[in-house]
């Protein structure tokens, strides 16, 4: 169990320290590093369990793997078309969206997520 909570810290740790909306590959490949003994499967199950406990945010990408994000608030993100860079939306959350979206269909939304596409500025 004391192994486990390690693990869990040393990820956390990660994801919290890389700014760059990474995915569970890249997450593995910065812990390998320091820490060769940690396996790939132990990496991906301890990020989603981090992010169903809700210390930290996974990004869902509809194209590709999904990302990792140490901010836990809810936020919108951008998704540059060109080389994959994610980055954050300085924009507020919109949370009337889910209401919005409740009352039209009787659905009931938890949340939704937003990803706008473009070109980032190193791209342009």
């Amino acid at each position: 169990m004391e192994r486990n909570t390690l693990q869990k810290d040393i990820i956390l740790k990660t994801v919290n320290g890389l700014t760059n909306h990474p995915t569970a590959d890249m997450i593995y490949s910065e812990i390998i590093k320091l820490h060769p003994t940690i396996s790939k499967a132990t990496v991906y199950r301890n990020l989603n369990l981090l992010a169903k406990n809700g210390e930290i945010s996974k990004v869902k990408m509809l194209d590709g793997p999904d990302c990792f994000d140490y901010k836990k608030i809810p936020h919108y993100h951008a998704k540059c078309d060109k080389c994959g860079k994610i980055i954050d939306i300085d924009m507020q959350y919109m949370i009337n969206l889910d209401n919005i979206a409740q009352s039209c269909d009787g659905f009931t939304y938890q949340g939704h997520t937003l990803i706008f596409n473009g070109l980032c500025s190193d791209c342009k």
